[in-house]
């Protein structure tokens, strides 16, 4: 009898792999925030390690008793803090990640994120500690980066593949916005616009030109990494078809290598020999699947768009400056605006997939100073600007205030790395 017959615990069924996606259905039109930064030290703008006297470690506990906080742990290792709905998460390289709860308005956001900066401020002034607005680091490389003691991040390390996937993971800080749907029609369509939009996206935020010192010759150094990090769960989780459904995501889902399950809170390694469909017919050496296994193997899929019980958008650099609220902003006037979607969509959709592909590769080095096919995208970059500040307008919130550091940049022809 194996372990999981013995925890009476139900085998997984096919009928259940698309049931977070349709209990995220939902008549609200929140804003999530995963704002990711890196640690690094005062002088020296080198990567603060987890361990030491002042490593991250100390700098998380120290706040936690301040602000009180309660740890998250792995094992016996404090790998973040959770206070109510909103974590300080660590990510596989000391990033610091703000998960915020999602909101009705980004001026909601900001209050949180300030307000969490604020407590935390006299804390890292005493560890002479900064968080950069940055997409990659800029001096320390992964070789000089240690892994958090993390499990599920070693055994991500042994096994993603590409030559950029360390860099991805230990060097790189990106910020991620999530946006709610109301049925599966609606988010398939927000999650295939969400996709065309996404190399733009990337080129507006484009924050990562130096690393190790020395300028890469990318505008998007961070960009780059994941074009290079295991391309069978990274990229594009969609062939942009109009008519794309639930099942046609599970479908891709099912057909990805899995990298482990989690048994007595232990990674069980598998590092790409089966994938999910397989297990699901097989098992795996005694195992049977569960939920929780299904759960874990979405979460280490990393497309551009990932779709969970909200639609997660993910590749943008880390910015400052007030230039980071602008990246929900956009979302929410182009998503929620039934106009503004609209078009937006029949704007991109005269470009090819090919085109749109292609562009993904471009943008990493040039940013908004890339061309799909003959056009430049400087041009398409403002026009979506404005149609998100116009919808946002409309709304008579005053949320559209927080595109202005965008409009402006874009008007000077400048992505956050230039200026």
């Amino acid at each position: 009898m194996n372990y999981c017959e013995t925890k009476s615990e139900k085998r997984l069924e096919y009928s259940q792999l698309a049931e977070e996606f349709i209990l995220g259905c939902k008549t609200e039109r929140k804003v999530g925030m995963e704002y990711e930064r890196i640690p690094v030290n005062k002088s020296s703008l080198q990567v603060v390690p987890y361990e030491g006297a002042f490593g991250i470690c100390e700098l998380l506990r120290e706040f936690a008793k301040i602000d009180n906080w309660d740890y998250i742990l792995d094992g016996n290792e404090i790998i973040g803090l959770k206070k109510l709905h909103d974590t300080i998460t660590l990510e596989p390289g000391c990033q610091f990640e703000l998960s915020m709860e999602p909101q009705n308005t980004i001026a909601e956001l900001k209050e949180n994120i300030e307000k969490i900066n604020s407590a935390l401020q006299p804390v890292l002034d005493k560890f002479e500690i900064t968080l950069l607005n940055k997409g990659v680091s800029p001096k320390t490389t992964y070789r000089n980066i240690k892994l958090i003691p993390k499990k599920r991040y070693h055994v991500m390390a042994n096994y993603l593949w590409g030559i950029l996937s360390d860099v991805m993971m230990r060097e790189t800080a990106g910020i991620q916005v999530g946006i709610d749907y109301k049925s599966e029609e609606d988010a398939m369509r927000k999650f295939r616009l969400a996709n065309i939009m996404m190399p733009f996206m990337t080129a507006m935020y484009a924050n990562s030109d130096i690393r190790g010192g020395v300028n890469t010759g990318y505008k998007s150094f961070r960009a780059l990494a994941w074009l290079n990090t295991d391309n069978e769960r990274c990229g594009f989780a969609t062939n942009f078809s109009s008519n794309m459904s639930f099942r046609d995501y599970v479908k891709l889902l099912l057909d990805t290598p899995m990298i482990f399950i989690n048994r007595e809170n232990a990674p069980v390694e598998i590092n790409g020999r089966m994938t999910f469909r397989q297990f699901m017919d097989k098992g795996f050496e005694g195992f049977i699947p569960l939920m929780d296994d299904w759960k874990l193997h979405c979460n280490l899929y990393f497309p551009e768009v990932r779709l969970r019980n909200f639609l997660e958008i993910r590749n943008h650099d880390c910015v400052g400056d007030g230039l980071e609220y602008s990246v929900p902003a956009m979302y929410k006037g182009i998503m929620y605006s039934q106009s503004a979607f609209e078009e937006v969509e029949k704007m991109l959709n005269r470009y090819t997939i090919n085109e749109i592909r292609e562009l993904r590769y471009t943008v990493a080095r040039k940013a908004i100073h890339s061309k799909i096919g003959k056009t430049p995208i400087l041009g398409i970059c403002k026009e979506l600007a404005e149609i998100a500040y116009y919808a946002l307008k409309l709304e008579c919130k005053n949320e559209e205030a927080f595109l202005n550091p965008l409009i402006e940049m874009l008007k000077r022809g400048k992505c956050p790395c230039e200026g």
